[in-house]
């Protein structure tokens, strides 16, 4: 009885333990620029759960009420490696906007990534030589895309204006999301 008692219980373990948790991963370009490798990992290992939920139809508020708890705690119980509540929270909650666009927009993000890829293979191809850093790649993508919706854009007019009066076209803020995604595969 003993020995039938301890082999299923070391059955039951080892078929547990052979399930994988498939977490969703935070996106590379939808963290803050200021985000480290470090804290986006240990954003993924807190709420990677959460992530899946959103890709899979949960609310943006429910799935920002649920991860600020979990950094909350995890922050008061010194669980965070000594990052800020406010920067994990940053890195989540835009995973999370990002997540739950592409599960609102999916056909937007199809459609429009060889677009940006098209409107940006200029700087891709100087980022992919070295002739620029990621900022600056990441800076001349987004005047590149201003430039394709409005022709006679010019950078270096708009950007000294003073801020209220800056003429900036309108365009979809997941433009840039794709754009930064297609120079972080580089």
């Amino acid at each position: 009885m003993k020995k039938s008692i301890i082999s299923i219980i070391s059955i039951v373990s080892v078929l547990i333990s052979s399930f994988s948790v498939n977490a969703a991963e935070v996106p590379r370009e939808s963290a803050p620029c200021n985000a480290t490798n470090e804290a986006i990992v240990i954003v993924e290992s807190f709420i990677g759960d959460i992530l899946t939920e959103v890709q899979n139809g949960l609310g943006y508020a429910d799935a920002r009420a649920k991860s600020n708890r979990i950094f909350f705690n995890a922050w008061l119980n010194g669980q965070t490696n000594g990052y800020s509540y406010g920067e994990l929270v940053d890195i989540a909650n835009n995973a999370i906007w990002q997540y739950r666009d592409m599960y609102l927009r999916p056909d937007f993000y199809k459609d429009n990534l060889e677009k940006v890829r098209t409107i940006i293979a200029p700087v891709i191809e100087d980022y992919k030589s070295c002739k620029i850093t990621y900022a600056e790649a990441e800076f001349n993508a987004r005047n590149r895309i201003y430039q394709s919706v409005k022709p006679d854009f010019n950078p270096a007019v708009e950007y000294m204006k003073d801020p209220l009066s800056r003429d900036f076209p309108s365009v979809d803020n997941s433009l840039f999301i794709l754009a930064r995604k297609l120079i972080l595969d580089q």
